[in-house]
């Protein structure tokens, strides 16, 4: 495969998150929602000018390597009206957006990409839009109840029902670059930590015998890499299914010589079965030595305050919908 090209900077625009913060102060990296939706032309505060938080995760990426700026989309959130609504306030170019890339298999990352692949095509002339996709995420999937009944969560399209919205499905479990090589998208997470063991109680349908067999690992799952040239890497994890440590192990493994600059995204800490392995998380994040770790979506204010006693706040930044993080 052909080598991640480093870049000059990288924006990252959080078009949905589970948390709205207007008001907490930031750095000088950091531009809070309404900053950025003042630029957009908000002359006057209400709450029809607002963004919506959601449960999910969607975040443009855009990479900048001397006059040549390339942007994706990585992750829709949950449903298309919070694409539609925070799309259009922040002011999002989605004529911009060359290529889409799902993160694993879940409703709360998925089900906002029709309507980006709509917003993406009414600019682009109508073209078909890249979309890549894990050939294990087309199950249907539940989680497993109390009671032992399954409680079946929305499923992700099929390759052919993605073609049909506008997308050009790339279906693989590989790694991959796009982006004209400034964007990695992961292959499958080997999963070698010993307490990171998946999402309990995760099932999905078996085609075959129509039981719900256990689906704790999620394989599907992928991360996002740049590489911010003098810096080091900024590592994408929307969910973190597999671990933030396994995610890191993985990312060091295939770019020993790189640090890491910055993590950014889901670590998936919320709930009773993943905060008990809260302070392992914690401690082994240190071997990492990241300038920015930037927490989002399911990780919970639990862990968030456990990085932050860790870690400080200059290098924890909150997350929050409509903030903007240029590095």
């Amino acid at each position: 495969m052909p080598e991640l090209q480093p870049i000059d900077s990288v924006e990252i625009q959080v078009l949905i998150d589970n948390v709205t913060d207007s008001l907490s102060s930031t750095p000088a990296i950091v531009e809070r929602e309404w900053t950025v939706l003042q630029k957009k032309g908000l002359a006057v505060i209400a709450g029809d000018g607002l963004c919506c938080a959601n449960h999910g995760l969607s975040l443009t990426i855009s990479t900048r390597r001397g006059d040549r700026e390339r942007c994706v989309l990585f992750d829709a959130g949950p449903a298309d009206y919070a694409v539609e609504r925070n799309g259009t306030r922040l002011g999002v170019n989605f004529g911009q957006i060359e290529a889409l890339i799902l993160s694993h298999g879940h409703w709360d990352h998925a089900g906002g990409i029709p309507q980006a692949l709509r917003f993406i095509r009414q600019m682009n002339g109508g073209k078909s839009v890249p979309l890549y996709l894990h050939p294990g995420m087309f199950q249907q999937r539940g989680t497993r109840q109390p009671d032992r009944t399954v409680l079946p969560m929305q499923r992700v399209p099929s390759p052919h029902e993605w073609a049909v919205l506008g997308a050009q499905p790339i279906v693989a479990d590989e790694s991959v670059l796009s982006a004209d090589s400034t964007i990695f998208v992961s292959g499958e997470i080997p999963r070698v930590t010993p307490y990171e063991v998946g999402f309990p109680g995760h099932v999905c349908k078996n085609e075959i015998t129509g039981s719900w067999d256990d689906d704790e690992l999620i394989m599907d799952e992928r991360f996002v890499v740049v590489h911010l040239s003098g810096k080091g890497l900024v590592v994408l994890s929307a969910c973190s299914h597999a671990g933030i440590i396994n995610v890191l192990t993985e990312v060091v493994r295939i770019f020993p010589s790189i640090p890491i600059y910055a993590i950014m995204g889901g670590l998936h800490l919320a709930g009773t079965s993943f905060e008990r392995l809260i302070s392992e998380t914690v401690r082994d994040l240190r071997n990492f030595r990241a300038r920015y770790i930037i927490p989002a979506h399911c990780t919970g204010w639990r862990a968030v305050h456990a990085l932050v006693a860790e870690f400080g706040e200059t290098v924890v930044l909150p997350c929050a919908v409509g903030k903007r993080f240029t590095l």
